[in-house]
């Protein structure tokens, strides 16, 4: 990692309403059902954080001459999806709700 780039973490801490992105960035206040909206197994936040994490190649020519990607460089981005996705599955879970309530499923 960059020396003077913070280090990814992207991290959910559900029970707080918190996502750690980085040493120097947390996101908070997001409501508990934003948790719910599941994609299979996972929430679909967890998904967003699963797929920007920096995963490290094991293969060294692919590390040393291909492994470019950091995810400094979508931060602001991922910080934009993470809030749009956030806000999709409250609304979700709330139609889900609202549609078992009336016997619709």
């Amino acid at each position: 990692a960059h020396k003077d780039m913070p280090k990814a973490k992207l991290q959910a801490v559900p029970e707080k309403g918190e996502i750690v992105l980085d040493e120097n960035t947390v996101i908070s206040g997001i409501p508990a059902s934003a948790w719910e909206y599941k994609l299979g197994n996972r929430s679909a936040l967890h998904w967003i954080l699963d797929q920007y994490k920096e995963k490290k190649p094991k293969d060294k020519t692919i590390a040393e001459k291909f492994n470019t990607y950091r995810f400094a460089d979508y931060k602001e981005q991922v910080i934009d999806l993470l809030k749009r996705v956030s806000a999709v599955s409250v609304k979700t879970v709330e139609i889900v709700k609202e549609m078992e309530k009336s016997g619709e499923r």
